[in-house]
């Protein structure tokens, strides 16, 4: 449990350890990272002439873009994850640095800011059974549920994955009345630009989802990809809200379900995802925590192994027996030294390629408080650093695509390292 948020579990993509200065949680001024509008701008006109198309890559950096996928397992020919240029840029929960996430106005500015990918969205379950797009099922920080004096009642303390929890949680609302709420920015510390964005946006359906997918793939003339992930499967299901079984109704419903079909779908819990792949043919992928920590589906069913043990080559041969990549932290990839400096590569990345997996590692921000140490600019709570550096160290481990809640510049940075 992070310090400063009380009742509320560590999320596994979040930053861990000790907080640096300006990390959530702590108290800033108003931020003045004089980058940002600067980057932004020029981001935007670079993501979009790629876009469009206008892009001047030189033939050797075209060659770059889908050598990673051609040993892609079970990719089809002329489709399916062939289809995406390598590194991947995945727009995380849309574009979170830009407007409050999962919500419709964070999606579109993703595609609009050139992410190959939208991460539309954190699955989880309403009272009634319908899935919603959320970061957690406690919503008390991601919605304006606490203005709301008719829901006052429903605050309560729960146990999520074995951290008690307080606030209020989907599975107690029916989807009409979460539809009354509106999205807010989760942590205004370091993205107070984003709380201008505060109240216009409802919560989105994963049905909502799946036709704006189509909607968006037909207005911009180009397949328009998500990856939703299943959140807390093993709670849901605990509580007869499976949420394997309503994401795999829902696809087949939309004729999303198959092998090739533009939908991967993702678990920190290794077990939902070979649930899934009993259920649909779409892409999996197994999301990996800290190499110290135990897969929650792992702790409930007495399974001893750790994250560490998941990547030890006989681990990722058995992933890639029910799934087609993995999601590791990047501290899986390039592990940081007491300083929060980045150290040598692990040979996760050859070991996973060696299994036939495709590594899409998270999450790539540009905050000074979310970037190895030596990256950083400043101490400023919403201080952009030297993000281009850090993605080029990434880049450079061979990784097939990188969650991101920055698309502009993850876009910018890929083109620099095709052209190297």
């Amino acid at each position: 449990m992070e310090s400063g948020q009380t009742g509320r579990p560590v999320d596994p993509r979040e930053p861990a350890g000790p907080r640096e200065p300006g990390e959530p949680g702590e108290s800033y001024g108003p931020g003045r990272g004089t980058g940002r509008r600067a980057l932004l701008g020029a981001a935007v006109l670079g993501a979009g002439g790629a876009v469009l198309g206008l892009s001047g890559t030189a033939s050797a950096a075209d060659a770059r873009k889908t050598a990673g996928a051609a040993g892609v397992k079970g990719a089809a020919h002329g489709g399916g994850l062939k289809d995406l240029p390598v590194p991947t840029i995945i727009g995380h929960r849309g574009t979170a640095g830009y407007r409050p996430e999962h919500t419709f106005g964070s999606y579109e500015l993703a595609l609009d800011l050139g992410a190959d990918i939208v991460e539309a969205g954190d699955l989880v379950p309403t009272k009634d059974g319908h899935l919603v797009c959320r970061h957690e099922p406690e919503i008390g920080g991601t919605t304006d549920v606490a203005d709301h004096p008719e829901f006052a009642g429903r605050r309560t303390t729960k146990v999520l994955d074995g951290v008690s929890t307080t606030g209020w949680f989907t599975e107690d609302f029916t989807l009409a009345e979460l539809k009354t709420l509106r999205a807010v920015e989760r942590i205004p510390a370091n993205r107070p630009h984003n709380t201008l964005y505060n109240g216009r946006f409802e919560i989105p359906t994963f049905e909502e989802v799946l036709a704006w997918q189509d909607e968006q793939t037909r207005r911009r003339g180009k397949q328009v990809w998500i990856y939703p992930e299943l959140k807390h499967p093993t709670y849901f299901r605990k509580l007869g809200l499976g949420t394997e079984e309503r994401l795999a109704r829902l696809l087949r419903r939309h004729g999303k379900h198959r092998r090739t079909s533009p939908v991967l779908i993702q678990s920190f819990e290794p077990t939902s995802i070979q649930r899934m792949n009993k259920f649909v043919d779409n892409p999996l992928a197994v999301l990996l925590s800290g190499a110290d920590s135990r897969p929650w589906d792992f702790v409930e069913t007495g399974d001893p192994r750790t994250v560490a043990d998941l990547v030890t080559p006989e681990g990722l041969k058995e992933i890639a027996g029910y799934a087609q990549g993995i999601g590791p932290t990047l501290d899986l990839i390039i592990p940081k030294d007491s300083a929060g400096r980045l150290t040598r590569p692990t040979t996760l990345v050859a070991d996973a390629h060696r299994a036939g997996l495709i590594l899409h590692p998270y999450t790539m921000r540009n905050e000074n408080p979310f970037l190895p140490a030596e990256f950083r600019k400043g101490t400023d709570a919403d201080g952009y650093g030297d993000a281009f550096g850090a993605f080029k160290a990434y880049f450079a481990t061979g990784i097939d695509g990188v969650f991101t809640d920055n698309a502009d510049t993850g876009v910018l940075a890929r083109e620099d390292f095709w052209n190297d």
